[in-house]
């Protein structure tokens, strides 16, 4: 009877685990499957990413070189394609780049342009905000005292890399808007702030001489003559007549 009853149990027990493979196989099948999908989706991306890393990393660095070499429309096509092709942090020192280009060639809409999208292809807060800095440098003789400070006051913030640079150019702007109160309370903070550089919080202090002793007084007034004297030497170059043709055989036959 011991027996009969043993064999009977392990029917029942083979039983079950028949009735428990063919509930749970299909499931564990079905997560084993997308566990292989997911593995080899991930190892595919990666290796795209690596290729497109490489293939940036060699662009930016004939980017460089073209630079070096002062061949600034080479330079700008091969950060182009680094922008391109890489990660974030690629696109956004490959932009910055290509703002500092156009700089060159006196594109300022163009640069800013660049120096905004560079600053908002990465979260890198060094990357970011540097770039956001350069586009505040790059409007200065131009912006609005209202553009400058709504550019700066981000930058500003407590935490951010480049808080005292940006704190240091809103002061800047004031003074050559002629907001000579301003730029003081703006210089004070600057000074005594615990995370101002050195050099910077020096600065600050030079600049508050100078608006002590009445000198940044005259500084919206000498960019202002500046800018007029370079506004007259334009019209003039302008102005001025073309040489005759008909002279050039002339000059040719000097000795």
């Amino acid at each position: 009877m011991v027996d009969v009853f043993d064999q009977v149990e392990e029917e029942l027990r083979s039983d079950r685990y028949k009735r428990l493979a063919r509930t749970w196989l299909p499931v564990v099948g079905g997560v084993l499957l997308v566990a292989l999908i997911a593995a080899l989706a991930w190892w595919g991306w990666q290796k795209m990413e690596t290729s497109k890393a490489d293939k940036a990393s060699i662009a930016y660095q004939r980017g460089l070189e073209s630079l070096e070499s002062n061949n600034l429309i080479g330079a700008d096509a091969a950060f182009v394609q680094a922008a391109d092709e890489g990660n974030a942090a690629y696109k956004a020192l490959a932009l910055q780049h290509r703002a500092g280009i156009a700089l060159q060639q006196n594109r300022i809409p163009a640069a800013v342009e660049l120096f905004d999208e560079a600053a908002a292809a990465s979260r890198d807060p060094l990357l970011r905000d540097v770039a956001a800095y350069k586009a505040v440098m790059a409007l200065m003789d131009t912006a609005s005292l209202e553009d400058i400070q709504g550019r700066l006051e981000p930058l500003m913030e407590e935490g951010r890399p480049y808080r005292a640079f940006a704190r240091e150019a809103l002061a800047m702007a004031q003074l050559q808007h002629g907001k000579t109160a301003e730029a003081r309370s703006t210089l004070v903070v600057l000074k005594n702030g615990l995370d101002t550089p050195r050099d910077v919080s020096q600065r600050a202090e030079l600049a508050l001489a100078s608006i002590d002793d009445g000198t940044a007084a005259n500084i919206p007034a000498i960019l202002d003559a500046m800018a007029a004297r370079e506004a007259e030497a334009a019209a003039a170059r302008t102005a001025a007549p073309a040489p005759r043709a008909e002279n050039a055989p002339a000059e040719q036959a000097r000795p």
